[in-house]
């Protein structure tokens, strides 16, 4: 007698099919397909940073997660990776880490449980704004799909607990804001396999700034050729509560650290229309450069979607700033940082917020070479 395989879960009793396949099943065979959480917080006055992220790589059978808190001068990381469930239901919990949509879109819990690493936390985020679909990301590398996917993004503010080595730090929400992404679709994830003849170049160029401010919030992110062509691009306002985002049009001066790929200056003007209308000015300040690596982006054993075994768990910590910021490693980075917003009546607003960076190879509009190199001036 022949058993039939069967892949049918619980999620498959719900109305959510996009395809003829049981949910288990991605679109595609793409060993790249993934689906991301994403989130920060950080206290107004810049004294606090966390960050958190969670992966599900189906067609690779992993999932994977890790919890980084910045505090005096020290970063602490949390990793977890094990075996991919295959009802969706299960997928919400990676060894001691733990991410629980209480409200979908609204309210979503974090519990991390890591003492022997040093963390522990049991936090809520809570919207300020409604979530962002941003434009979809899409590029090719010769014949091949390099990046396919959505990704919203969303700013919220926190309450709860955190502890860092047995300290408890309290989160208030009136001082502690932050942003969040879902992602999900196609992008380099896992070990690398032969993809055949050389097609395309590694040049990546990527900057994200979401900013919270007192009464809205604002979002940019571009990526850029080597030339400064951009292929994907966004700009937002964001009122507080339900109401959609208000596209602008960006545009921005960035001026590199010597010596490193990350910035010391940071201008944004958001326009109105077609860039021709009515402009503000946004100028950040960095305060302190958060390591992506910490949360496994181009992590050396803890990268996302790396077959680590059923269930892997392990901490790492270093001190800031880092001694080689122009290591491959320590490239990607989230810069937490002070932020000005001048409107076009000269009404002046203070907030926080992040400049993501994350630039490999040339680009010639901002003075990079090589691929690492650190700008030369």
């Amino acid at each position: 007698m022949t058993t039939v395989g069967r892949v049918l879960t619980s999620f498959d009793d719900y109305p959510i099919h996009q395809g003829s396949m049981p949910i288990a099943l991605t679109a595609t065979s793409d060993p790249n397909h993934y689906d991301r959480y994403f989130f920060n917080g950080y206290r107004r006055d810049g004294s606090l940073y966390f960050a958190a992220a969670m992966g599900l790589y189906p067609n690779r059978h992993v999932a994977d997660a890790s919890f980084s808190v910045v505090h005096n001068g020290e970063q602490i990381n949390v990793h977890a990776s094990c075996r991919a469930p295959d009802d969706r239901r299960d997928a919400n919990r990676v060894g001691p880490i733990t991410v629980e949509i209480v409200e979908p879109l609204q309210v979503i819990r974090l519990v991390v449980e890591a003492p022997e690493h040093g963390l522990r936390a049991d936090v809520t985020y809570r919207c300020r704004t409604a979530a962002i679909e941003e434009p979809h990301f899409f590029r090719r590398a010769g014949n091949r799909v390099v990046f396919d996917y959505t990704r919203l993004t969303q700013f919220g503010a926190w309450e709860g607990w955190l502890e860092v080595d047995g300290v408890r730090i309290a989160l208030d929400p009136a001082d502690t804001w932050g942003s969040r992404d879902r992602s999900w679709g196609i992008r380099p994830v896992g070990e690398s396999y032969a993809y055949g003849a050389p097609a395309g170049d590694r040049q990546f160029y990527w900057l994200g700034a979401p900013l919270n401010f007192e009464g809205f919030c604002t979002h940019f992110d571009v990526n850029e050729l080597g030339s400064g062509e951009r292929w994907h691009e966004e700009a937002v306002v964001a009122p507080l509560g339900n109401a959609a985002a208000e596209a602008r049009t960006g545009a921005y001066t960035i001026g590199w650290k010597p010596g490193t790929r990350h910035a010391e200056s940071f201008e944004l003007t958001l326009a109105e229309g077609d860039g021709e209308g009515t402009t503000a000015t946004i100028t950040l300040e960095p305060i302190v450069n958060f390591q992506m690596l910490g949360i496994g982006y181009g992590h050396p054993q803890f990268g996302h979607g790396v077959w680590k075994g059923e269930l892997v768990v392990d901490g790492d910590r270093w001190s800031l700033p880092v001694a080689d910021p122009t290591s491959p490693q320590h490239t990607h980075i989230q810069a937490l940082s002070k932020a000005t917003y001048i409107g076009a009546d000269g009404t002046r607003h203070e907030g926080i917020g992040i400049l993501e960076q994350f630039v490999v190879g040339p680009h010639l509009p901002t003075g990079l070479t090589g691929y690492f190199d650190g700008y030369a001036g």
